[in-house]
């Protein structure tokens, strides 16, 4: 069994940074892409960014572009997120998804097979 656990979410004020962590472990499968998933009360799950594992290039939803940065440690079989200038708006639960598949786009949540439970990002205005 895969298990993707995030950490690192919290309580900010607008304007400040976090960084959020994924930790892959269990089975070993492959890895071909990752990505940043929110999901917000009442709304739909979001894009927010995903990286090609073994290459390393990156995607970004438009609302985080410039913001946000995506990044793996192939090493510690770690995904990272850093969200800087946070906004209100950016507050929601953040999934990590791991995708062992290239059918499918990097954008879209069906593309991905493995999810962890989420971490909690809220932003004060």
């Amino acid at each position: 069994q895969v298990q993707l656990v995030e950490s690192g979410g919290g309580l900010v004020q607008a304007g400040d940074s976090l960084r959020l962590s994924c930790a892959i472990s269990g089975r070993t499968f492959r890895n071909v892409a990752m990505g940043w998933f929110r999901q917000a009360p009442g709304k739909e799950r979001e894009f927010v960014a995903a990286i090609n594992w073994s290459v390393g290039v990156t995607y970004y939803g438009l609302s985080v572009k410039g913001r946000f940065t995506i990044s793996r440690d192939n090493a510690k079989n770690t995904l990272y997120l850093r969200l800087n200038s946070l906004k209100p708006e950016d507050a929601a639960v953040y999934y990590c998804a791991a995708s062992d598949t290239y059918s499918g786009s990097v954008y879209a949540p069906s593309r991905y097979r493995y999810w962890g439970q989420g971490t909690q990002v809220t932003v004060s205005s």
